[in-house]
């Protein structure tokens, strides 16, 4: 890679990195960078976790304050965080290159429709929320909604674009807590993901590690930012980016 390809996934893994520690997708950035340098998709998906996974800690760290009295919620949920991301990664791995081509395009498609949901999903939860009250508990009961993140977890864990959106749309629905709470917890789990994925893909996978390391140094620094200042940003600038990445991405791989 050149220096010119380092700094463009430096770039990218600063927003990624910015957007991951806001609402999640940062991957619809820097999945399409890579492959946008002719990285193969399956190497592309693997240096992409590795590069993302100091990210999402800098972010869980930015947004550490809203944790407050969640230490038994937290390492209950992060178990299926654990759980899901080390199956998702092992899925990456065990499943051909042919499937993980044919799966992705329609991973990424699901995550920018989600992207652009976002707003109608958080406005329905946030009417849940009022009508159930902040005392309220979760409304499926811990070990649906366990399930529910372990899930979520394998997507992560495999490919993990809008994990950050899926997270917060099901905490929202299983817990009653201020948005920012919750948001906060999903830094938490996504990062769990991340972190187990991005470890046996280290000692099982290929990394490009000039990548990698671009984009963990970028994430890192865009996470300070997102934790500290980037909800101040129109959401809609993440909005559009993060789908008209998506779309180019997918019309690099279906072309």
């Amino acid at each position: 890679m050149t220096w010119l390809d380092l700094l463009a996934l430096f770039g990218a893994g600063a927003a990624a990195g910015l957007i991951n520690a806001v609402v999640g997708s940062g991957t619809l950035i820097t999945f399409p960078t890579l492959l946008a340098l002719g990285v193969p998709p399956v190497i592309a998906n693997v240096s992409n976790t590795v590069g993302l996974a100091p990210g999402s800690l800098s972010g869980a760290w930015a947004t550490g304050r809203e944790l407050t009295g969640e230490r038994r919620r937290v390492l209950w949920l992060g178990t299926a965080s654990l759980l899901g991301g080390i199956a998702g990664a092992l899925l990456l791995l065990w499943l051909p290159a042919a499937a993980f081509d044919a799966i992705v395009p329609v991973l990424i498609g699901i995550g920018c429709v989600l992207v652009i949901l976002q707003p109608f999903i958080s406005a329905k939860l946030a009417v849940r929320r009022a009508r159930r009250g902040l005392d309220a508990r979760s409304l499926h009961g811990p070990i649906a909604l366990w399930l529910a993140v372990a899930v979520v977890g394998v997507y992560g864990g495999y490919f993990g674009a809008a994990q950050g959106v899926l997270l917060i749309a099901i905490l929202g629905i299983g817990l009653a807590e201020p948005l920012l709470k919750i948001n906060a917890i999903k830094n938490v789990l996504a990062t769990i993901t991340n972190a187990i994925a991005a470890l046996l893909f280290i000692v099982i996978s290929e990394v490009n590690w000039p990548a990698a390391i671009a984009i963990a140094v970028g994430s890192v620094l865009g996470a300070q930012v997102g934790g500290r200042v980037g909800r101040r940003l129109p959401a809609t600038i993440y909005r559009v980016v993060i789908v008209a990445v998506g779309v180019a991405a997918i019309i690099s791989l279906v072309g």
